[in-house]
């Protein structure tokens, strides 16, 4: 033992000088490491700060919250997009052609080029095609949507494909596993797919008899970190669901109590949500078959040859009269999709340019659009939480209000209870419903999926919506807000040095 002692008091002496060498070579090699591989110069900056003022814990939140790496490689990605093509597409159903104009027909002709303009603008930011023919139903809160729901559910004769970010085991959550069960034990393919981070929640105990009765069941990026795609910072955050082929969903709605409206502490839960029939359906069931297959480690070969045939991709009606284009986006493209839909509608709108949104943190170019807007003149409205669920987000988000405010942006915190919808539109012939908000997170660090329709009746629909809610809302008066105290402004100040990751 004398030798041990006498290599501790050695250590000992070697200890400091060790630890300063390797905290030097650990922050250069993480510097060097962020310099690579951020192209947002603030966010460069502000993990290059942390990493020098944070020795070893800083490399630490690096590794945890800023390194944005998947394996899945963009090669890969497009590659395996493209597998998944729809069988035999009547042109008159599902149009791909650049030629819009069909589908625009009945527009105004200054709504009309817009529409054309944004509908190839999407295409070439990587959206799917424009489909035609669509039928929509429109739901605002939680309990008729989940009605609908289980009613389409229980009515499966093929498959239900079922993808959430947060899938809760409380009461609703068994109550949808029970269902889902069922159908599996009558024959009907089932495949659950949710979010390990936002279903942790969710046990291994209570997924056994869905495996039992021959469900598939996967955790998209798991949270252990032994597992090769461990990643903490990057989550999927689509919500779709697909029955038969020719039935889906696609929103803001999650599933649990809360969603419903039990929750005491969020109490009304409003949110926008969407039951689609007719061929952007289809891609839907391509999104939720990409993502089923990565996180199930699936070949891409072989998930193509289960789900590539007609029988995934069906019409359970005639011809609808909407025009709708299906915008996913993530962390694994170099452009993200969703996020310059956006900039582009609101750079082109003339008349206005209403927003709800639970997390308003938007980055630069966002904010700058925004505010220009209304400073020509066009009728920016933003519809956000009173009562947040998240204290960061919303402290930051109060950050950015004042910022807009004297652009002349007009800010309606919900009161009711919890605002939850994500929801753009632009004049009266475009808009938005889909998982992301505005803010960082969903625009460049989650997997997402919006539903843009080009269509005045959606428009209307949407319209009398946030009307509605704009009557329950407080206007954010410009004066008082600016005298808010000073501490309320530096925790503000704070919070959206986070922004990057909010």
């Amino acid at each position: 033992m004398v030798w041990f002692f006498d290599f501790w008091k050695e250590l000992r002496l070697w200890l400091p000088a060790l630890l300063v060498i390797f905290d030097v070579v650990l922050t250069v090699g993480c510097i060097a490491w962020i310099i690579t591989i951020k192209n947002n110069s603030t966010s460069a900056v502000a993990w290059c700060l942390v990493i020098i003022f944070l020795p070893f814990l800083g490399a630490v939140f690096f590794f945890f919250f800023g390194y944005q790496h998947v394996n899945r490689t963009l090669k890969r990605k497009r590659r395996h997009k493209t597998r998944y093509q729809h069988p035999t597409n009547p042109t008159t159903v599902y149009d791909s052609s650049p030629d819009f104009s069909k589908a625009f027909a009945a527009a105004e002709p200054e709504s009309k080029t817009m529409q054309m303009e944004m509908a190839r603008l999407a295409s070439r930011f990587g959206a799917f095609p424009l489909t035609v023919g669509n039928h929509i139903t429109f739901f605002h809160d939680g309990p008729p949507c989940f009605d609908t729901m289980i009613q389409d559910m229980k009515a499966a004769r093929h498959h239900i494909h079922l993808e959430s970010f947060i899938f809760q085991p409380d009461a609703f959550g068994q109550q949808i596993l029970e269902l889902l069960t069922a159908k599996a034990k009558e024959g009907v393919q089932v495949r659950l797919l949710y979010d390990a981070m936002g279903s942790y929640h969710l046990k291994q105990r209570l997924l056994k008899p869905l495996r039992a009765a021959g469900g598939q069941i996967s955790a998209f990026l798991s949270l252990n970190p032994f597992r090769r795609r461990f990643q903490i910072n990057m989550r999927n955050h689509r919500k779709i669901l697909v029955v038969d082929g020719g039935i889906g969903y696609v929103g803001g709605l999650n599933f649990g109590d809360e969603y419903l409206g039990k929750n005491a502490y969020f109490g009304y839960w409003r949110d926008t949500h969407l039951r689609l029939e007719g061929p952007a359906v289809w891609d839907l069931q391509r999104i939720f078959g990409e993502d089923f297959s990565f996180a199930a480690e699936i070949s891409p070969r072989r998930l193509e040859l289960a789900l590539n045939n007609p029988e995934y991709f069906q019409l359970q009606r005639p011809p609808g009269g909407f025009p709708v284009q299906i915008v996913d986006s993530g962390p694994d493209r170099d452009l993200k999709a969703i996020r310059e839909i956006l900039f582009a509608a609101i750079v082109k709108a003339r008349r206005r340019i209403w927003i709800a949104t639970p997390y308003f943190v938007p980055d630069d170019g966002l904010l700058d659009a925004l505010r220009l807007a209304a400073y020509a003149g066009v009728d920016v409205r933003i519809l956000c939480q009173f009562k947040p669920d998240k204290w960061v987000p919303q402290y930051a988000a109060r950050y950015y209000w004042a910022h807009v405010l004297p652009a002349g942006v007009r800010i309606y915190q919900y009161t009711p209870g919890m605002m939850h919808a994500k929801v753009m539109i632009v004049d009266d012939e475009w808009a938005s419903v889909g998982t992301a908000n505005l803010d960082n997170r969903s625009m460049f660090l989650n997997f997402e999926v919006n539903c843009v329709m080009y269509s005045g009746e959606a428009v209307a629909e949407l319209e009398k919506a946030f009307l509605r809610d704009f009557e329950r809302s407080i206007l954010l008066e410009r004066g008082p807000f600016a005298n808010r105290p000073l501490g309320a402004k530096l925790l503000e100040n704070a919070c959206r040095l986070l922004s990057p990751v909010l």
